[in-house]
């Protein structure tokens, strides 16, 4: 879409399906649908005091991709580098109960749960695409500003 990076910062919860479902539709992002569009943050080794994922995040957006109500991707990532741009909440669009389920293996996901990881990176992209395209407003704003267009009694020709 653009040459905006976004930066996403996945559940690393492991305990229940939220956090794999929240890890496998980040993936799916990353590598499937908005390849070259996308950079992961790792949540476990931003909380441990990673520099660059940090600075990352404090200078390019970012999506939390939080599995549970805990919403540990965003609280660390606003605590650590700032407000991120958006939150996806696995527990909304999964169901509460079902994103707090136990799950033992990623080898026994079950393939309708694939469904869920699906729902989620659609979730994911959408978000990057509002803030994709409320990047690309501000600039064509600040370029109108700057060039002196659209401040009022003036045609595009650029007549004073």
């Amino acid at each position: 879409m653009s040459d905006i990076k976004i930066g996403v910062v996945s559940c690393s919860g492991e305990e229940c399906l939220g956090g794999t479902i929240s890890r496998l539709a980040t993936r799916k992002v990353l590598e499937d649908l908005r390849l070259g569009e996308a950079v992961t943050i790792c949540l476990p080794l931003f909380i441990a005091g990673g520099e660059e994922e940090r600075n990352f995040a404090k200078v390019y957006p970012t999506v939390a991709v939080d599995g549970c109500s805990k919403l540990c991707a965003m609280r660390a990532t606003e605590k650590y580098s700032g407000k991120v741009n958006a939150v996806v909440k696995v527990d909304e669009i999964i169901g509460k109960e079902r994103a707090l389920e136990e799950l033992v293996s990623l080898r026994e996901l079950p393939s309708d749960y694939m469904e869920l990881v699906d729902k989620v990176a659609q979730e994911i992209c959408k978000e990057m695409d509002k803030i994709s395209s409320d990047i690309l407003t501000k600039q064509v704003e600040e370029e109108l500003k700057n060039s002196g267009e659209g401040s009022g009694g003036c045609c595009c020709c650029g007549c004073k």
